[in-house]
C-alpha cells in the first residue's frame, strides 16, 4: 500500500522497452506516468511532480542527459531522484550518467527484481531525507523561535533599566516612548527627503528605536541631590552629571563584550556616547565635530532636546511647541545637524501630536 504513494516518471522512446517497465513498476503497486518524448514528460512533471524519474538515454530529439539536466536546473525537480537505463555497457556512459544528476544506471535488459529493488532503495532514501529537511526546518524555527524569545526578554530587561534611569528624574512619565517615537518619525522622514537616505535602512530605524531607551541609562549613577536639584548645577555638579554618559557606555560595553557584532547594542552605544554632542564640536564627552558624530546620535539629540523642552521640570515650566520648535531652529548649525533640523521642521507637527498623544496617555493613566 505504501508503494501507491509513489508516483514514478518514465521516459523511453522504444515501446516494447517502456511498456515492460511500467508493468513492472504497476505490478508492485507504483503509479507510472509513461512518455516517449522527453518533452511530453517535462510538461507533464511541471504540472504533477513525480516522486522518481527513470530515463532512457539514447532517444532522439532529447537524449536522457539533456533532459536530466534540464530538470536539476528546475528548483521543482533538482531533490527528485533520476535513475538511468541504457543497453549502453561502457563505463565512460555510467560515469556521464552520474556527472549529469542521475542517483543510479540500470542495464538492459532488465531484471524485474534488480529494477524494483533499486527504485525501492532510492524512493526509502528520498524518504528519509525529506524526514531530515523537516526535521532540520522544524529545529531551524525551534531555534529561531528560542532566540527571539531570549532577545525579548533581553530588551524587556534593558527598557526596564532604562525606565528605571529614567523615574528618578522625569516626574512627567514617558519620556522613553515620547524620544522613541520621535526618533523614528524622524529616521523615516530623513529617509525619504535627505542626503542620509542610502544609509538609513529598516534596520537602522528599528535598532534605533528599541535602542532609544538607553540613551541615559547611566543616570543611575548620578547622586539625587545633583540629579534632581530643582535649581541650576554648579560647574561641579555639571561635570559630575555629564558622567552618566560613561557610566550607560561601559555598562552597554560590557555586555556587547559578549555579543560583539549586534547592531541593536552597536547603535545603542553610540547614540547613548554621543547623543550631547553638538555639531560645532563644543558638546561632550569626545568633542566631536559635524558629521563625526554618529547619525543616531544626532537624531537623539533632537529627540531628546525636544521632548526636555515640552516638559516641566522642578527648575522651568514646559514650554509650547511652537517656542521649542524656535529654539531647536536657532541652534541649527551650532548644536544641530542643519541636514536633521530641516527633517524636524517638515514633520514638526506630527511630533507635536506624538508628544500631546502619549501627553494625554498619562495623564489618563494617572
Amino acid at each position: 500500500m505504501e508503494n501507491q504513494k509513489n508516483k514514478i516518471l518514465v521516459v523511453d522512446d522504444t515501446h516494447e522497452s517502456l511498456s515492460m517497465i511500467q508493468l513492472i513498476l504497476e505490478s508492485a503497486g507504483f503509479a507510472v506516468a509513461a512518455f516517449s518524448s522527453g518533452l511530453q514528460a517535462l510538461t507533464h512533471a511541471v504540472v504533477e511532480p513525480p516522486d522518481l524519474f527513470i530515463l532512457d538515454i539514447s532517444m532522439p530529439e532529447m537524449d536522457g542527459f539533456e533532459l536530466c539536466r534540464r530538470l536539476k536546473t528546475n528548483h521543482l525537480f533538482e531533490q527528485i531522484p533520476v535513475i538511468f537505463i541504457s543497453g549502453l555497457t561502457e563505463a565512460e556512459e555510467k560515469v556521464r550518467a552520474f556527472s549529469n544528476g542521475g542517483v543510479d544506471y540500470v542495464t538492459k535488459p532488465y531484471r524485474a527484481e534488480e529494477v524494483l529493488a533499486r527504485v525501492k532503495t532510492h524512493l526509502k532514501l528520498r524518504s528519509m531525507q525529506q524526514e531530515l529537511q523537516k526535521h532540520t526546518s522544524n529545529l531551524e524555527d525551534l531555534v529561531r523561535e528560542k532566540i527571539q524569545e531570549i532577545s525579548d526578554a533581553q530588551l524587556s530587561t534593558i527598557i526596564a533599566l532604562a525606565n528605571l534611569a529614567e523615574s528618578r528624574d522625569d516626574a512627567t512619565g514617558c519620556h522613553i516612548g515620547r524620544t522613541q517615537d520621535f526618533c523614528r518619525a524622524i529616521a523615516e522622514q530623513l529617509r525619504k527627503n535627505s542626503p542620509y537616505g542610502d544609509v538609513i535602512t529598516d534596520g537602522f530605524i528599528n535598532n534605533l528605536y528599541f535602542s532609544a531607551p538607553l540613551h541615559d541609562i547611566g543616570k543611575v549613577g548620578i547622586r539625587d541631590n545633583i540629579l534632581l536639584k530643582p535649581g541650576t548645577l554648579t560647574s561641579e555638579e555639571f561635570e559630575i552629571m555629564k558622567t552618566h554618559v560613561m557610566i550607560g557606555v561601559k555598562t552597554l560595553e560590557s555586555i556587547r563584550g559578549r555579543f560583539p557584532d549586534n547592531e541593536f547594542l552597536n547603535i545603542g552605544i553610540a547614540l547613548t556616547r554621543s547623543h550631547h554632542e553638538k555639531w560645532n564640536g563644543k558638546g561632550y564627552p569626545d568633542g566631536l565635530v559635524g558629521e563625526e558624530i554618529p547619525l543616531c546620535a544626532r537624531i537623539m539629540a533632537i529627540s531628546d532636546v525636544y521632548d526636555a523642552l515640552r516638559s516641566q521640570r522642578p527648575y522651568k515650566q514646559a514650554f509650547s511647541h511652537e517656542t521649542s520648535c524656535g529654539i531647536i531652529y536657532e541652534l541649527s548649525g551650532s548644536h544641530f545637524d542643519p541636514v536633521v533640523v530641516e527633517a524636524f521642521r517638515e514633520i514638526n507637527y506630527d511630533l507635536a501630536c506624538i508628544r500631546d498623544t502619549l501627553h494625554k496617555s498619562e495623564s489618563d493613566q494617572a
